[in-house]
């Protein structure tokens, strides 16, 4: 009776599910902000390189790549360029990346409707349940927002 072949595959799938974790954690942590009130995305790592778009603050974007003082980031949209790490942070935010999403008073379809946010509107984070984020508008209307609806921290 060979009793090596079960545990091997539980090892293998052990080291499989460890590996899925990890990744997604690590995903989670490359997120980053813009800090500052405005952040040129460039083509490359370096001041030299042309810009491609700039970014105002609190805008996430997920850490692709680093390169000494610099980061290669992903957007919401999955565009990709280069961002001076020192320009980052962590204060986290959120973009709508749907058409349009419902601002509700409390976390839940049953909760009413305060407003409407379109897609690529900012959000500042402030609060996560489950499948749901509580965000802040710029001029200070906050709710909650079903996460699907969302990308970012």
């Amino acid at each position: 009776m060979n009793r090596t072949r079960p545990t091997r595959q539980l090892l293998i799938m052990a080291g499989l599910c460890l590996a899925a974790l990890s990744t997604s954690m690590a995903q989670a942590q490359s997120m980053v902000s813009v800090k500052g009130s405005t952040l040129n995305m460039r083509e490359g790592p370096g001041t030299h390189t042309p810009v491609l778009w700039e970014l105002k603050r609190g805008y996430p974007l997920q850490i692709t790549q680093r390169k000494g003082s610099w980061v290669q980031v992903r957007d919401f949209e999955g565009d990709t360029g280069w961002v001076a790490r020192s320009l980052t942070g962590s204060t986290p935010h959120h973009v709508v990346k749907s058409r349009v999403a419902n601002l509700r008073s409390g976390p839940g379809t049953q909760h009413r409707i305060l407003a409407r946010v379109e897609y690529g509107e900012l959000l500042r984070t402030r609060e996560k349940r489950a499948d749901w984020v509580r965000v802040e508008r710029s001029e200070g209307v906050s709710g909650w927002i079903a996460k699907r609806l969302l990308w970012g921290f």
